[in-house]
């Protein structure tokens, strides 16, 4: 496994950075790893890094790039989750699809990956994979614990998704998480798996609701599903 980071040019023409994880086979598969609001910090590298070592090409891109460059932080600190929530109340969403479609072209392009690039993200990255699945052509999209999916249900999910639904997330209600597996209920590209008794963010280590059972239950899941949809196509 090696580690570096690319420059992406998105679709107004402003460069951000990624973070890359390269795995010691190539050309290979590619996830697209989308952002906590905490920025691309230690724990979403820490994802990236074992996502190579399952044998993927990951890349994590910078998402906030257009509020602040090169954020990091992480659940400790009042100040971190007040600068947190204040970054996450000034992203602009369509823009951050259109950013992660363009690192999407981008890691296509990469002579390291083959033709299949998937997207996997937490907590703002579980809507934005859901987002991904309904507005790019990811070959496959996995969200754990999505906060706000419930506000975009009239798109349609076109790729293959998998939604890691935490049963008591204090930031996704009942009545929301009813309506997303109604919506989603038929769709045979869509699974959802609940988790019952799990709040918010169960799969960061540290967390008040991290649990070691339930997440290594999701990420054997995730990896099942991107083995599966991604080393199906074909390597260009």
């Amino acid at each position: 496994m090696t580690v570096t980071t690319m420059r992406i040019t998105s679709s107004d023409g402003i460069e951000f950075d990624a973070y890359v994880s390269r795995p010691e086979k190539l050309p290979a598969p590619a996830v697209v790893v989308i952002q906590e609001i905490f920025g691309v910090n230690e724990y979403l590298r820490s994802v990236a890094d074992w996502l190579a070592q399952q044998g993927f090409l990951a890349v994590v891109p910078d998402l906030f790039f257009r509020q602040e460059p090169g954020v990091q932080l992480t659940d400790k600190t009042e100040a971190e989750w007040e600068k947190a929530f204040k970054l996450y109340a000034g992203f602009d969403e369509e823009k951050g699809v259109e950013d992660l479609i363009a690192t999407l072209k981008a890691v296509r392009s990469l002579p390291e990956s083959t033709s299949s690039v998937g997207t996997l993200g937490f907590c703002l990255g579980g809507k934005l994979a859901y987002l991904m699945a309904a507005r790019s052509d990811a070959n496959a999209n996995v969200g754990y614990y999505g906060v706000g999916i419930e506000k975009n249900l009239t798109e349609t999910v076109r790729n293959p998704l998998i939604l890691h639904v935490a049963e008591a997330d204090d930031h996704v209600p009942r009545d929301a998480q009813a309506k997303i597996k109604e919506r989603l209920d038929g769709n045979p590209l869509a699974t959802i798996y609940t988790y019952e008794g799990m709040g918010h963010a169960f799969g960061r280590p540290g967390s008040q609701h991290y649990n070691r059972e339930a997440i290594e239950l999701a990420h054997k899941r995730s990896l099942e599903f991107l083995t599966s949809k991604l080393t199906a196509v074909p390597a260009r």
